[in-house]
């Protein structure tokens, strides 16, 4: 499978920012479409395939959109701020770890089910890198741990709201929210489960059943409806997550290179010689949250104790877009 010519042209003559509009708006429609629920993870395993083309193209013959990425792509932490700052009378946000827009049909599908207005549903840039706490500082605070038990202080960019991070049951969530008028609650899963799932095996398709559970689940969509009751909610992610597990095995020399350099992860802090390879196979990053080395494209090699088969961090579409959808009821 290969982009048609005439999507090359388009995506190599724009504008990066029209450029990468054209990509994530791709990825989304090959990962919002309603899909069935008998065979999710076949499905899902096939749109990541899909979005795997895109992801190709980037890695082999635009990198350059790679650089620019964080000067072209909205990030969600901006979007997520000036959305804070519109003339709702109360709002909340539910930053869920880790989530992808492969998960989008769910939250689609769900809202309009169960009665939600859905306003919008699309993506935004997850910070460089794709960490968690690079997006909690994003936003204002010092780490995730810092929203846990409403101690998320006045100086952040969401004030004022009421905060919460935990990774109780949904039901134990919806007993926390109470009758102030913002809300931030941020809950650990999905990324909770992707990094149990992460050693060798089939790791996008355990989840995918675990998503399934917990995204089609009376008590999930109850806590929702507390958030969203009286409020305009967005629901979020920090970031998304790579199924590295259907990556490709770089070649030898760059298997070694990736290796020694970047061990079993996605990146590596600090200043780093990223390899004479053309395409590259990793891109040296600078952000506000520092200068990273990350591993580009849909690459996978043999590390000590194991690959993993889900992870975040590095250079991929999957890993670097954030879900954002806006609904009210």
């Amino acid at each position: 499978m290969a982009l048609a010519i005439e999507q090359v042209r388009r995506l190599t003559t724009a504008t990066p920012s029209d450029a990468w509009r054209a990509v994530i708006d791709s990825a989304i429609a090959i990962c919002a479409e309603p899909l069935s629920l008998s065979n999710a993870p076949g499905e899902v395993t096939k749109r990541d395939r899909a979005v795997g083309v895109l992801d190709h193209f980037l890695s082999a013959s635009a990198w350059d959109l790679w650089e620019a990425f964080g000067d072209a792509v909205e990030r969600n932490s901006d979007r997520l701020a000036n959305w804070w700052t519109k003339p709702y009378s109360a709002k909340a946000v539910l930053i869920l770890d880790g989530l992808s827009i492969r998960e989008l049909p769910w939250l689609i599908e769900g809202a309009k089910e169960r009665g939600f207005t859905l306003h919008s549903a699309t993506a935004y840039g997850a910070e460089v890198p794709g960490e968690t706490n690079a997006f909690a500082r994003a936003l204002g605070f010092n780490s995730r741990s810092q929203v846990q038990n409403n101690g998320g202080g006045h100086s952040h960019r969401l004030a004022p709201c009421k905060t919460e991070c935990v990774d109780l049951p949904w039901a134990d969530c919806a007993g926390l929210i109470d009758a102030s008028p913002n809300w931030v609650f941020w809950h650990q899963w999905p990324d909770s489960k992707l990094h149990d799932g992460s050693g060798a095996g089939q790791g996008l398709g355990t989840l995918t059943r675990n998503v399934v559970e917990q995204l089609t689940s009376d008590d999930f969509w109850t806590f929702v409806e507390r958030l969203a009751t009286g409020r305009r909610l967005v629901i979020t992610s920090d970031h998304g997550y790579a199924a590295t597990g259907l990556f490709f095995d770089a070649a030898d020399e760059q298997a070694t290179f990736l290796k020694d350099v970047l061990k079993s992860g996605r990146l590596v802090q600090g200043e780093h010689n990223p390899g004479p390879f053309v395409p590259p196979v990793a891109l040296q990053a600078t952000s506000p949250h520092g200068n990273y080395l990350l591993a580009v494209g849909r690459w996978k090699w043999k590390s000590q104790g194991g690959y993993p088969t889900l992870a975040h961090g590095g250079l991929s579409l999957l890993e670097m877009l954030s879900p954002f959808v806006e609904i009210t009821k």
